[in-house]
């Protein structure tokens, strides 16, 4: 009898001891838990984009099959507003001067862009003084932005066009020519998104190791060689996400600046796609047929950024190795 009890004894010993799983999620495994707070920490954006971006995306393509009135009737037309858009002159001709606009932004914002965050990265007096200089414009309006460029290059009273008068250059119509308004916007949005692509340009310079440009520096190469072999190819991650980011703002962004510097004009010259689907649904009530366009564009830019996506190679840059 005390062998057995003694072994019952050793059996009791031995068996591991059950904790109780509490109630409060304190008896969840590690990996169940770092996915509760992950959760927890996601909800927020999540429910934002849910309230604020993909439900309203499909109530706008549910309503591109009907004709809404301004008094809130609602007929179905099915691929009627599709069919009015392929047939709309004056749509194409802002998709014209959108894809014109994206050609010459992204590139231009790109480079300027890329060229400060080396400038700003260097160790200069009062570096910190200038990087903030760059970023502001970034944080003013862009009604606020817009009003100020429209006084700068007022015909008759702009400061640029004073300025031209006094070094003995005739003054321009910066805003009132068809062949210069475009190409203001333009520079005006470099000048505004310059600062923020140039901020995260330099997260990326500085996540780069100094001792890869020392060893460069002993082994002789120049400044050139030094971006070609040691910069580009390290910060080709950063360049993709300033070059799609950069690419999807020139399509879908800019309608605050237009309609205050421009109103779309001079002849319809800076009517960019997203400007005349803000005309059709807000001036002139047709919330159905600028539904449809809307869509429409959203395909395009979904079309682009996949490109950009194959082009780039997954966001890598690099040749597949």
């Amino acid at each position: 009898m005390s062998s057995v009890a003694a072994q019952e004894g050793r059996r009791t010993a031995v068996a591991p001891t059950q904790a109780p799983v509490s109630s409060d999620g304190r008896g969840l495994s590690r990996k169940h838990r770092e996915w509760l707070a992950a959760g927890l920490f996601l909800a927020p954006d999540v429910l934002g984009l849910l309230v604020f971006v993909a439900i309203p995306m499909v109530l706008s393509i549910g309503l591109s099959f009907f004709q809404v009135s301004g008094f809130g009737s609602y007929e179905w037309i099915g691929l009627g507003n599709y069919r009015r858009m392929m047939n709309d002159p004056l749509f194409w001709d802002s998709m014209e001067i959108t894809g014109e606009y994206v050609v010459i932004l992204v590139p231009v914002l790109f480079c300027v862009s890329l060229g400060l965050g080396l400038l700003v990265k260097q160790k200069l007096p009062g570096v910190g003084v200038y990087r903030t200089a760059l970023f502001l414009p970034y944080v003013i309006s862009l009604v606020v932005v817009g009003v100020l460029w429209k006084f700068l290059l007022d015909e008759q009273t702009g400061v640029v066009n004073r300025a031209m008068r006094a070094a003995g250059f005739d003054g321009e119509s910066w805003l009132g020519s068809p062949s210069l308004a475009l190409g203001c916007v333009i520079a005006v949005m470099v000048w505004v998104m310059m600062g923020y692509y140039m901020i995260i340009f330099l997260a990326g310079l500085q996540e780069i190791p100094m001792e890869f440009y020392e060893a460069a520096k002993l082994d002789g190469a120049g400044p050139w060689t030094t971006f070609r072999t040691i910069t580009w190819p390290l910060l080709r991650p950063t360049s993709f996400f300033v070059l799609l980011m950069s690419t999807v703002a020139a399509i879908t962004g800019g309608l605050d600046l237009i309609f205050v510097l421009t109103d779309g004009g001079p002849a319809n010259g800076t009517s960019l796609a997203i400007f005349y689907i803000y005309q059709q649904a807000f001036g002139f009530g047709e919330y159905g047929y600028a539904s449809a366009m809307g869509s429409f564009l959203v395909l395009i830019m979904v079309v682009v950024s996949v490109v950009i996506f194959k082009f780039t190679r997954g966001g890598r840059f690099d040749d597949g190795e």
